[in-house]
């Protein structure tokens, strides 16, 4: 697989064996993993923070194969689930940072490149969510409205 925004290929990686269960170290306890997720999504966290907490403090090195449930199905019957997407969240961010730097520093081409890129990445990643019907269809990135799309 090619880069999104360069000339050159990917980098390969090691494919994790395919598991059908939770090891028997991990802790397995649904209702108390469940209760751990609500509890740091309310006090803010992101849900890769939530999983590298759970990985770290609690033993759980997947979700999915501890509860029989992603992290977002856990997150959206308990109502805390995001309008945004994570990974588009993200990326809006980073355009919104590279603009604020941009307004102060008017020479700098390439950042302007680099925003340029980054908007792109978020305009197709939003096209995806909206043909999947992850995000409201309709949904168009704007830069004008990125920071008040954020901040609900």
């Amino acid at each position: 697989m090619a880069r999104m925004h360069a000339r050159r290929r990917g980098t390969s990686g090691s494919v994790s064996p395919l598991r059908t269960e939770a090891p028997e170290w991990s802790n397995k306890d649904t209702a108390e993993i469940e209760k751990i997720i609500i509890d740091l999504r309310k006090d803010g966290m992101s849900s890769a923070q939530i999983g590298l907490v759970l990985r770290d403090k609690y033993c759980v090195p997947s979700i999915k194969l501890a509860t029989g449930k992603r992290m977002e199905q856990i997150l959206a019957e308990n109502g805390l689930g995001s309008e945004i997407p994570e990974d588009l969240r993200n990326l809006i961010v980073k355009a919104l940072g590279m603009r604020k730097h941009i307004a102060e520093n008017k020479k700098d081409v390439h950042n302007k490149r680099q925003l340029h890129l980054t908007e792109a990445k978020v305009r197709r990643l939003g096209k995806y969510y909206v043909k999947s019907g992850k995000m409201p269809q309709g949904w168009a990135y704007k830069p004008e409205t990125a920071e008040f799309l954020l901040s609900r």
